[in-house]
């Protein structure tokens, strides 16, 4: 592979691999790929390969992610990673450990266009998509650190900056690598979106079974308009229709994510309005509730822990499984929404409210 042809570490494919190592035995590649995917290992560090080999593929292969920042909150179990891509854009990746699993939230896009003015990514707006090799390379990253820490990556949730199904073919590979070359199963794949209609259909046919998250945020097209203005696009009834096929096709896990905010969506109203869309659907749904979190362009409070379990007892009093989530690096900018890799955010107003630097 000349200079010139030269891809990052993990977006070469197994052809461009071989081709690399043209000149070597055969086995060499299946060395090398199982170095960098099931090994989880730097190309330097697979002494299998003679080390003048190993030299010149750390030069021919280059990583694509440099490490700017990595921050660490919780006593140690959430560590937030800010790389710099080619080009100088910017990514934020967070690896949340749990006493029973270790999951890596990462990104799918350098910003986000879908402009939902709580998430201060959407506040900073879009940059450029996230090459396969560049999703991949965050979840190797994430389980390099997670086994440096005595612990194995076991999920991974496409919940970090952008929205997935807006990248829709690089992260289907990444999604695909990531189950057969580095081995996660399916079923600890979730990929998070907006409601992008189209990529949920598509979704529903893909033989993989990842599972899906579904941002809802609000239950009535007023509201969700304001809050998510995708949905002027793709309104409620169209995606709750999606989502209804969706779950008949496949029979796979679907939640739908709200992030609570004061006197905005957490009211008994709101916890009715929800409900009669989750018992609409064909098999039941699980809500995950998240306290909004702070951003510097979107002041609105989050709703009081309090109210939080209150919405959730009246969700379940109402037939709906509902799950508090409970905040991870809120200190570091590491939590839902507040992934924003230092880009500067704009200022939101909802409603009366308006929200300033």
């Amino acid at each position: 592979m000349s200079p010139s042809s030269t891809r990052s570490r993990y977006d070469a494919s197994r052809a461009e691999v071989g081709e690399l190592l043209a000149g070597q035995p055969r086995f060499r590649v299946d060395q090398l790929w199982k170095g960098l995917y099931e090994q989880l290992a730097e190309p330097a560090e697979l002494t299998t390969l003679p080390k003048a080999l190993r030299n010149t593929l750390d030069a021919d292969l280059p990583p694509a992610l440099t490490t700017v920042v990595e921050r660490v909150s919780d006593h140690g179990d959430t560590v937030k990673y800010l790389f710099e891509l080619p080009g100088g854009s910017r990514i934020e990746t967070v690896l949340m450990l749990y006493p029973d699993r270790v999951t890596a939230c990462v990104s799918s896009q350098a910003g986000c266009a879908m402009a939902c003015g709580f998430c201060a990514t959407g506040q900073a707006g879009f940059t450029r998509q996230l090459s396969t090799g560049e999703i991949v390379e965050q979840v190797v990253r994430a389980g390099r650190k997670a086994r440096q820490l005595g612990r194995r990556l076991a999920n991974v949730v496409f919940m970090g900056m952008g929205e997935p199904l807006a990248n829709e073919a690089n992260v289907w590979a990444a999604i695909e690598r990531i189950n057969t070359d580095i081995g996660l199963g399916a079923r600890h794949l979730t990929v998070s979106t907006v409601g992008l209609v189209p990529g949920i259909k598509r979704l529903a046919e893909w033989p993989m079974q990842v599972n899906l998250a579904v941002s809802l945020h609000a239950a009535n097209d007023a509201l969700r308009d304001e809050l998510v203005p995708i949905n002027r696009r793709y309104p409620l009834d169209v995606l709750m229709q999606t989502c209804a096929d969706y779950l008949t096709a496949t029979g796979r896990r679907l939640s739908f994510e709200w992030a609570l905010i004061d006197g905005v969506n957490d009211r008994d109203s709101d916890a009715c309005e929800l409900a009669a869309r989750c018992r609409a659907l064909p098999l039941p749904a699980h809500v995950n509730l998240i306290p909004l979190n702070p951003t510097p362009g979107y002041l609105t409070r989050g709703t009081s822990v309090k109210r939080v379990h209150e919405f959730r007892d009246r969700l379940e009093a109402l037939g709906v499984n509902a799950t508090v989530r409970r905040n991870r690096g809120t200190d570091i900018d590491a939590a839902c929404g507040q992934l924003a890799a230092g880009l500067p955010v704009q200022p939101v107003t909802l409603g009366r409210r308006t929200s300033a630097f």
